[in-house]
């Protein structure tokens, strides 16, 4: 375990490089993500409550024209922004690669006889044809993904739209580095978000300037194991957004602040943009 803990540490990790093991489906760490997703009191899996509602109430705007509103939300979580579109009208399926999420939202949709259609899946292994009207992957999960994933997940989006059809998404922009802090820190926590079990966390926040990426690695330390947690994310710019998005074959609707339809004045520390195929 010595020489686990000592490879994480001793260099800095190559841009994408994966995690350990998958963090969202751990037994402990999949319980301490869904109570996140479900405390809409702060920004943590999901946004709070009050950001969501605006975002769906903006979503239901953009979409006021489109004729079967059927919708593909990417990244579902727990279903919060589901079931609260799916309640404005929209024919909605969630897809989630963390089980016990999956698992909450089909069964809470199930008890308040909303017709929603969730699927435990890795959202890059879709397979729709001229499906859907709308897609949304929102809370900056696009970033998460390598470029090559990006490229592989807008292919198969544009697949799986409609002529006409929109995406929704939204990234980090440049200002997200003002609030990003580059660390290194060590704790000890008998029980928390990372394991049931007392453990030592090694935080370090990094920046790869070359490439516009950040990375926060949790390397957990318990009795027994180690594990090594990578979060990456890419910062863009409006022009970079928008050119892998053209690249991939969309034609760029409007760009805004955030989700929830903010004029755009590049001063946020995300960018959302609507896409037509």
């Amino acid at each position: 375990m010595n020489t686990k803990i000592i490879n994480y540490i001793k260099q800095q990790p190559p841009i994408y490089f994966k995690s350990s093991k998958a963090f969202w489906d751990d037994e402990h760490i999949s319980k301490s993500m869904l109570k996140a997703h479900l405390n809409t009191d702060t920004d943590g899996a999901s946004r709070k409550l009050d950001t969501i509602q605006k975002s769906v109430e903006w979503i239901y705007h953009c979409c006021q024209n489109v004729q079967n509103k059927k919708l593909l939300d990417l990244g579902c979580g727990a279903g919060i922004y589901s079931e609260l579109l799916y309640d404005k009208g929209f024919s909605v399926t969630g897809i989630d690669f963390s089980k016990r999420s999956i698992e909450y939202a089909q069964n809470h949709a199930k008890e308040t006889a909303r017709k929603i259609q969730y699927y435990y899946q890795d959202y890059l292994n879709i397979n729709y044809e001229n499906e859907f009207d709308i897609v949304i992957l929102i809370y900056c999960d696009f970033g998460v993904l390598s470029p090559q994933n990006r490229t592989i997940l807008l292919t198969k989006i544009k697949k799986a739209l409609k002529k006409d059809g929109i995406l929704i998404l939204d990234v980090f922009n440049s200002c997200y580095l003002n609030s990003f802090e580059i660390m290194q820190n060590i704790k000890y926590e008998k029980y928390g978000f990372w394991s049931a079990e007392p453990h030592i966390i090694i935080q370090r926040n990094q920046y790869y300037k070359k490439t516009k990426n950040t990375l926060e690695q949790y390397i957990i330390i318990t009795k027994n194991d180690c594990e090594c947690f990578n979060i990456w994310n890419q910062i863009y710019s409006p022009n970079t957004f928008t050119e892998e998005l053209k690249l991939a074959g969309f034609k760029i609707i409007d760009i805004y602040d955030d989700v929830k339809g903010t004029h755009f004045t590049g001063q946020s520390e995300t960018i959302c943009g609507i896409f037509k195929t």
